[in-house]
């Protein structure tokens, strides 16, 4: 029996199937390896189905990594229970507070939600107004979840247990039930809601100049898409829109460029990237991958939601409170050191990589050039993963000496502890919990939002190899543009910007010639042509190896396409060897339903 994870090499013994069938998937338990020399013995305790049945891929993804099919009644009951909000006043004087738990009352106000077309739920929204000094007042409103979810009850446990929703390809398996996150805390138009509203104050240069936090009672006026904004922001008008939802749509547009651009001032990484969704049919087969742009619109969310983040946790940290902060430390001296060797052996200079302006001006040099993908990966590899910690504070990613989750309490647990630590001090109760549970919750959460990451990748990776295993089988011909992102002695790797996976293609495959390896510059050499690192080609799928998720490219040129020229990277041969000029490119980052 072999594991559905190709980092597992090691086959397992099972006497008793319990029913299942040869090239059945199954759940297994390890029993015993009482000789190392002899394959481990397992247990069959659950059968899933064929291995080729593509409908049966995410279900096995979620028994792989654990993650729960349903809710436990007790949860439900709970949720249906508690997921009411009650009749609120239909009229409330300006400004005046509801006398519904004391909340503000902003029901009048112009407030909207922004976001994918497909999502189901809504946890946040924005406004914009002036204040007396003429200064912008930025209203961030994030479901008050914490309402509903009280510290230990079921749904209290049932979250912190799951810590984040995981996002499938075909399914989502949520932190809190549908009757929460799809129902009484989802922004949805037209319809009374709890909030945790972010009042953040900007000055003329986009300076936040004061902060103020409040419970309220929202009503959003409308549901925007990503797409509708950007039609807005291009000039073109959203039909019925009136001039002063209009007004506020650009002023918020205008105002979140501001802190984009101060935050690349101060050293910010510039590594999003537009968001890649696999489409399936209704058999769990993948039929392609639409590409979802990071454009202003997208900008305008993300830096509102940064902003929020930033301004909760500044405002409870400088107080002596600790939270569960978003860290994210700084590279190891050693990683951007070899970072550095790497980029020098593409020819790319880049200066000392410890200063973080320096990584932030490489980053936005390098981007949009044909070497974008290969060097994106190279500085992910540099950095440390972003986690939670109750002991030290700071995003190097986003050059913020504060930072905190607060603004998505329906998907992730952290934010909901946010929540609550910041109710508890401007309520005047101080908001603190104890070190040690905190220090726990930040462990407990990343290594969920790790699980989870992982579940989301394998799915990914097992949708995509199907697909070129079933263009192999039917003999397509179908070619992909590829580009070279290592040279070995015995092949180059590619990667497939247009499916996000790579592979291989050997040196046989290359060229009849007799191929020559520059060790001085990582190229390889022979009848006229050079490969190396950023070059452009299209290949066809040779093989497939499924359970070791690997796969062999060949040359389109050799079914009858033609090699690419390499736009944007020029070769200078000087003495048997090629030197590399503009070999630069984009990084990855973060959109906003990332895990910053």
């Amino acid at each position: 029996m072999q594991p559905l994870s190709p980092t597992y090499r090691q086959e397992f013994l099972v006497p008793d199937a319990h029913g299942a069938k040869l090239n059945d998937r199954v759940v297994m338990k390890f029993v015993r390896w009482e000789n190392p020399r002899l394959a481990p013995e397992g247990e069959v305790t659950d059968v899933i189905g064929p291995a080729d049945d593509p409908s049966l891929d995410t279900l096995s993804v979620m028994k792989q990594y654990e993650l729960p099919e349903e809710f436990p009644p007790k949860v439900i009951a709970e949720a249906e229970r508690v997921g009411v909000i009650p009749e609120t006043p239909a009229k409330t004087a300006r400004g005046a507070k509801s006398p519904l738990d004391g909340r503000l009352d902003l029901r009048r106000k112009f407030i909207f939600t922004c976001d994918p077309e497909t999502a189901r739920d809504y946890d946040d929204a924005l406004s914009l107004e002036m204040d007396k000094s003429g200064n912008r007042v930025l209203g961030v409103h994030i479901a008050d979840v914490s309402h509903f979810v009280t510290p230990g009850s079921a749904l209290d446990r049932e979250a912190y247990k799951r810590s984040t929703s995981v996002y499938l390809v075909d399914k989502v398996v949520p932190m809190l039930p549908e009757q929460l996150s799809n129902g009484v805390c989802s922004l949805v138009p037209n319809e009374d809601r709890y909030a945790f509203s972010a009042f953040l104050t900007f000055d003329a240069k986009g300076n936040c100049i004061a902060r103020s936090f409040a419970k309220s009672v929202i009503r959003s006026k409308a549901r925007f898409t990503y797409e509708q904004v950007m039609t807005e922001l291009k000039g073109e008008k959203i039909r019925g829109l009136k001039p002063v939802e209009r007004r506020t749509i650009l002023a918020i547009h205008e105002l979140a460029q501001q802190l984009r651009k101060n935050r690349f001032a101060d050293g910010a990484l510039d590594m999003e990237v537009p968001e890649a969704e696999i489409k399936i049919d209704e058999k769990g087969m993948m039929t392609g991958i639409e590409v979802r742009p990071y454009d202003e619109s997208h900008q305008m969310i993300e830096e509102c939601m940064v902003a929020a983040n930033e301004a909760v946790a500044k405002e409870l940290w400088t107080r002596g409170v600790k939270i569960l902060a978003r860290l994210h430390e700084s590279p190891d001296p050693d990683k951007l050191e070899e970072l550095r060797g790497n980029l020098a052996k593409l020819g790319i200079s880049c200066g000392d990589l410890s200063y973080q302006k320096n990584l932030a001006k490489f980053l936005k040099k390098i981007k949009g050039s044909p070497l974008e993908g290969v060097l994106s990966v190279m500085v992910l590899r540099s950095m440390k993963r972003a986690l939670y910690s109750a002991k030290e504070i700071g995003h190097f990613g986003l050059a913020k000496k504060f930072y905190a989750h607060f603004t998505s309490p329906i998907r992730r647990y952290p934010d909901l502890v946010l929540h609550r630590q910041l109710a508890s001090w401007i309520a005047g109760k101080g908001g603190r919990l104890d070190l040690g549970w905190l220090n726990a919750a930040a462990l407990h959460c990343s290594e969920r939002e790790q699980v989870a990451d992982d579940a989301e990748r394998s799915l990914d990776e097992i949708k995509k190899y199907r697909y070129l295993q079933q263009i192999l089988e039917e003999r397509k011909g179908t070619s992909f543009e590829a580009v070279i992102s290592k040279c070995t002695r015995y092949g180059v790797f590619v990667d497939l910007p247009d499916l996000a996976v790579g592979g291989m293609v050997h040196v046989s495959n290359l060229s009849d010639a007799y191929l020559r390896w520059n060790d001085f510059d990582e190229t390889l050499e022979g009848g006229g042509k050079t490969w190396s690192v950023g070059q452009r080609l299209r290949v066809c799928v040779e093989k497939v190896d499924f359970d070791r998720r690997l796969v062999d490219f060949v040359p389109a040129s050799s079914r009858g396409g033609a090699l690419l020229k390499r736009g944007g990277f020029r070769t200078v041969k000087q003495e048997g060897r090629n030197e590399k000029k503009n070999a630069v490119g984009r990084a990855r980052g973060h959109g906003r339903g990332s895990r910053r």
